[in-house]
């Protein structure tokens, strides 16, 4: 987990220096916004995972977990004009919709791959 962060915070680093010289300060800061969320978004997918292979433990890990993407989500939501990106959010919202549901009817390992490849998309997007 730590070398994938690792990676996370070079692909910031260099958005940061690509972004400073090719565009100006609002859409740098809008871009950056995108990217920071993006990676808080792949943390709480991370955590999703875990919490989902250790159900048995701590189910409540899962809505935790869930309750967070929607926050990102929303604050997502709110900075973006982008069709691409707002498309991956709906999908985001979508699956983690449907796990929430299905955890609700008592399904202890849902399929999360909507919500992983919908945060796959995600950053692609916030990555120029």
């Amino acid at each position: 987990m730590a070398s994938r962060r690792h990676r996370t915070a070079l692909v910031v680093t260099t958005t940061l220096l690509t972004l400073t010289a090719a565009v100006g300060c609002g859409a740098v800061d809008k871009a950056l916004d995108c990217v920071r969320t993006a990676d808080a978004i792949a943390t709480s997918v991370d955590n999703l995972q875990q919490a989902i292979s250790n159900a048995s433990n701590d189910p409540t890990q899962a809505s935790e977990a869930l309750d967070q993407i929607d926050k990102e989500l929303k604050d997502l939501g709110d900075t973006t004009d982008n069709a691409d990106l707002s498309k991956a959010v709906d999908d985001l919202q979508s699956g983690v919709t449907n796990v929430r549901d299905s955890i609700d009817k008592g399904d202890a390992t849902p399929d999360i791959t909507p919500v992983t490849d919908a945060a796959t998309e995600i950053g692609k997007v916030c990555t120029p």
